[in-house]
């Protein structure tokens, strides 16, 4: 038997792939156990957040989820922004759509700021809300309003907010 009960682990496997030199097939395992696990967060995170849990209960699940998983900042902080965006039903008109999200988004941004603590995740974070407000036209209004509100609760810095204006910014949006 080439894997028994007792060493079927991604670990073992990664490890019996690479001495074999299919280093490939290693990371390809890697990489999807790594979406797997994501996939399986974000659908927790999006059950919490309905839920509308205490936001200190959701920081210790992904903060355990994060360490159980070897899940970067970087990776969650993305995860977080739609969960959150998608816990709403959002008004239909667009003058409403702007107070609607900034209210959300007030109520989630000491959450927002525990997994934006490093530079990488807040620039992160400003480019997921750029393309969020850019595909969801009510949104474009929102954009600078939702980027001052975070500067004010401490979710992004003025260095990120500079970085992203000067050379981190996605394309489209601008």
């Amino acid at each position: 038997e080439l894997f028994p009960v007792n060493r079927q682990s991604v670990d073992h496997f990664a490890k019996y792939f690479t001495d074999a030199g299919l280093k490939e097939l290693s990371d390809f395992l890697r990489v999807q156990q790594s979406l797997g696990t994501r996939k399986e967060l974000q659908k927790e995170l999006q059950e919490r957040l309905s839920q509308e849990c205490p936001i200190k209960e959701v920081v210790l699940y992904v903060k355990e989820e994060m360490k159980r998983n070897d899940l970067p900042e970087t990776a969650v902080i993305g995860l977080l922004w739609t969960c959150i965006m998608n816990a709403v039903e959002w008004n239909k008109k667009e003058e409403l759509v702007a107070e609607q999200a900034l209210k959300h988004l007030k109520q989630y941004a000491p959450l927002l700021a525990v997994f934006s603590s490093q530079g990488q995740s807040e620039l992160i974070l400003l480019q997921k809300v750029q393309e969020y407000c850019y595909d969801n036209i009510h949104f474009m209004k929102a954009f600078q309003k939702i980027v001052v509100l975070f500067y004010k609760a401490d979710v992004l810095s003025e260095e990120a907010i500079l970085k992203w204006y000067k050379e981190a910014h996605v394309a489209k949006g601008k």
